[in-house]
C-alpha cells in the first residue's frame, strides 16, 4: 500500500507527490550495458512529482490541440499524451510556467519542469532495489502497468494500475517518460549527483517503457533515448514540480 505523504492537486485533475531527498544505486549491473556501471546517488533536494503522467486533457487545455494517436472513446482525455517531443514538452512546460508565475503551492512558489533521469528513477524504485518497485518476477506485471503483453496495441487511461511504494502510477510501461537529461550510452562520465546530465548529444533520455514494449524494457533501470524532436506514439511525460 502506498505511504502517505505531502501532495497538491492542480485544475487539470493531476496530483503532485512529494519526493524527500535520499540516496540509492542508479542502474543495474545485470542490465544492459548503458544501465551500467551502478553507482550510488544522493538527491540534495526535494520536489514534487506527477503521480500520473501528463494526459491528452491537460495537454489540449494548455496547447489548444492534441498531437496524439490514440484519441478514440470517450474517455481519451484521460490517456497519457503522446507524440510529443521533448522539444514540444519544453514548449508546454515553459506555457505553464508563464501562466502560473507566482501561484503557490502548499505556501510555496516553484517553477514547473521535467524530471532528472536520476530523480526518475528514485521515484519509481520508491525505496526498492528490485528490477521492479513490486519484485523481481515480470509474473506481477500486469498489476502494476500496461506493456505488449496486455495493452491492447494501445494506450489506456491513466491510474488504472497499482501504485508503487510511494504512490506514483503508471511508471512500468504505458508510455515512455521524458527526461531533461541529454543520452549517454553508460554512467562512466556521470556524476553522483541530482542534476541533468548534459553532453552535445540531440538525444535525450526517455524512462519506463510503454504500451508497446516487452517486460525488460518497464524495469526501474532500464533506459531509452531518442532524438530531441522526435515524436512517438509510445512517448509522453511526467512533469515535476520544484520548490524554489
Amino acid at each position: 500500500m502506498a505511504d502517505s505523504r505531502p501532495f497538491f492537486d492542480d485544475e487539470y485533475g493531476g496530483r503532485y507527490l512529494l519526493v524527500e531527498p535520499g540516496q540509492f544505486v542508479m542502474g543495474d549491473v545485470n542490465g544492459t550495458r548503458m544501465e551500467q556501471p551502478p553507482r550510488k546517488v544522493e538527491l540534495t533536494e526535494p520536489f514534487f512529482a506527477g503521480e500520473r503522467p501528463v494526459t491528452q486533457a491537460h495537454w489540449q487545455a494548455v496547447m489548444d490541440s492534441n498531437p496524439s494517436r490514440f484519441t478514440d472513446g470517450w474517455a481519451a482525455g484521460l490517456r497519457p499524451v503522446e507524440q510529443v517531443s521533448w522539444d514540444d514538452a519544453q514548449t508546454f512546460i515553459d506555457r505553464l510556467n508563464r501562466a502560473e508565475q507566482g501561484i503557490e503551492r502548499l505556501g510555496l512558489t516553484g517553477i514547473w519542469r521535467l524530471p532528472t533521469e536520476s530523480e526518475w528513477e528514485y521515484l519509481a524504485r520508491a525505496g526498492t532495489t528490485t528490477r521492479w518497485s513490486f519484485g523481481d518476477r515480470d509474473s506481477e506485471l500486469n498489476d502494476h502497468g500496461w506493456h505488449a503483453g496486455n495493452s491492447g496495441a494501445s494506450t489506456r487511461e491513466v491510474g488504472q494500475k497499482k501504485p508503487n511504494p510511494w504512490g506514483f502510477l503508471d511508471l512500468h510501461g504505458q508510455v515512455s517518460e521524458w527526461c531533461q537529461d541529454c543520452f549517454a550510452s553508460d554512467y562512466t562520465g556521470h556524476d553522483n549527483g541530482q542534476a541533468p546530465f548534459s553532453n552535445d548529444s540531440t538525444r535525450r533520455v526517455h524512462r519506463g517503457g510503454s504500451w508497446f514494449t516487452e517486460s525488460d524494457s518497464t524495469r526501474c533501470s532500464s533506459r531509452g533515448s531518442a532524438l530531441k524532436d522526435s515524436k512517438r506514439d509510445g512517448i509522453g511525460l511526467r512533469l515535476v514540480w520544484q520548490p524554489l
